[in-house]
């Protein structure tokens, strides 16, 4: 059985029991996208949940548990063997990764988009601290990078503008993201053994990592979020532009940005102590921040319909 797509024919590799399987998972494991991802085209969601849900099985295998497994290491080497024959074979025993791989055939995802993710995976188990940021960054090349440039290929460019013009602020949005995520996460980062936060930055500011193990919110400690913070803002702000030449979903991605962006209003309500307690958002607050996203994209669309 085949089926056209964008004037090429792929091979139908997955059924919607395969998709229903990614959306379990995606919903059990995320609240924030789960939330953004209601505002995706109905045409493009199963694609964008298979995406998630395909990361979701490989982070579990490295973070929660490999049950049939000896380690985490071979349950995430596992996965990557599974990816590769998926590819090469066009079959997959797993639901989870047959959805995933008939999302990359439909949308022309190509096969290295993902090398990287394996890479850092792998790199989660044995490298627990970064010295630098630009030693982060390269980390994030697998464990966000890769995630925004196979959603930039599901959702697509809008013309006038190539997916070479998008994949930038996807890169941008993508480490964002992930950044707020390493905020949220300092306390139960510890706890698995691990500090995201650079340690040049832990330096620079004069916490130690004595200080997060006791879960000290000191005024040195704020000021180290607050730059933090702000650094993550720099990249919220280079990846907005990019939002409005997506093709597809462009509110589900402006709803992401904010709800993510989110975080860290809830850290400053928190007075900072991300060691007690996880910062998030209530259904209404992220209602009101899928309200503002609406009222951005559309700020944006019409100053860019002026110029």
């Amino acid at each position: 059985m085949t089926r056209s797509v964008k004037n090429a024919t792929i091979p139908v590799v997955a059924t919607p029991g395969d998709y229903a399987a990614c959306r379990r998972v995606l919903y059990a494991a995320s609240r924030n996208f789960s939330f953004a991802g209601r505002f995706f085209p109905r045409e493009i969601l199963h694609h964008v949940q298979a995406l998630y849900a395909f990361l979701r099985v490989g982070d579990d295998r490295v973070d929660e548990s490999h049950p049939g497994f000896v380690s985490s290491k071979t349950a995430i080497e596992d996965w990557e063997q599974a990816y590769r024959q998926a590819f090469e074979t066009l079959r997959s025993g797993h639901p989870v990764m047959r959805a995933y791989l008939n999302t990359a055939l439909a949308c022309g995802i190509p096969q290295e988009t993902m090398v990287p993710y394996f890479r850092s995976m792998r790199q989660d188990l044995s490298v627990t601290r970064y010295e630098h940021f630009a030693e982060l960054l390269a980390y994030m090349e697998g464990s966000a990078i890769a995630v925004g440039r196979a959603m930039t290929y599901i959702l697509g460019a809008r013309p006038p503008f190539f997916l070479a013009d998008i994949i930038p602020r996807a890169d941008s949005l993508a480490v964002a993201m992930q950044l707020s995520n390493c905020l949220r996460d300092v306390g139960q980062d510890w706890r698995r053994g691990r500090v995201y936060l650079p340690g040049e930055d832990l330096m620079r500011f004069g916490v130690t990592e004595d200080d997060i193990a006791a879960g000290r919110v000191s005024e040195r400690f704020v000021q180290l979020m607050k730059f933090q913070m702000e650094r993550a803002e720099g990249y919220y702000r280079d990846a907005v532009s990019g939002v409005r030449r997506l093709r597809n979903g462009r509110w589900g991605i402006m709803i992401a940005l904010e709800v993510y962006r989110g975080i860290h209003d809830a850290i400053r309500r928190s007075n900072y102590d991300v060691f007690t307690r996880r910062a998030g958002t209530t259904r209404a607050q992220k209602l009101l921040l899928a309200l503002r996203a609406w009222r951005r994209l559309r700020a944006r669309n019409h100053e860019a319909h002026e110029e």
